[in-house]
């Protein structure tokens, strides 16, 4: 029976070089240790020169921290950090096309109201909501508008950053 740790789901903040190649080097690594990558989000830092790497992974600590040290060895890789269990902001966004015709917007709008989404788009029958925050968050949510009939859903996965001064 697998344990309860090696469940825990663990979200990595990588920063490298903004440079082709790096991304597949890093999944490579995470691929030989027989881990798959939950989510990944990848963005440009304020100068281009950089990008920041956030990615959650589920597995053994002790296999993600060889995971980390082997990240932390390639050539473009600066630093690599586990951020689970730190005081640490993480939030996901979630783009949520719902089926809703006239007969049930309302109570769907008061869904949506409830976990502070933003209708981002209306027709006839349908509304796209935007929602963002943890992703226990996002999972209710979902819950709660599947009974709408859900006609698309796309999530951007974990974007992870330190609080205060320390550096993610």
């Amino acid at each position: 029976m697998e344990s309860l740790l090696s469940r825990d789901t663990h979200t990595l903040s990588v920063y490298v070089s903004n440079k082709p190649g790096v991304l597949a080097r890093i999944a490579q690594v995470f691929a030989r240790r027989g881990y798959n990558i939950d989510s990944l989000v990848v963005s440009s830092s304020v100068d281009g020169e950089f990008s920041r790497m956030t990615i959650t992974a589920k597995g053994d600590p002790g296999g993600l921290e060889q995971i980390i040290k082997q990240v932390n060895k390639l050539i473009d890789v600066l630093h690599c950090v586990d951020h689970t269990g730190e005081s640490a902001v993480v939030q996901e966004l979630a783009l949520i096309k719902v089926a809703a015709g006239p007969e049930d917007r309302g109570e769907a709008l008061q869904v949506a109201e409830h976990f502070k989404c933003k209708t981002v788009d209306l027709t006839e029958s349908s509304m796209i909501l935007m929602a963002t925050g943890g992703t226990d968050k996002i999972d209710a949510l979902v819950r709660m508008v599947h009974k709408y009939n859900i006609i698309e859903l796309v999530r951007t996965g974990q974007v992870v950053m330190a609080r205060g001064n320390q550096v993610t």
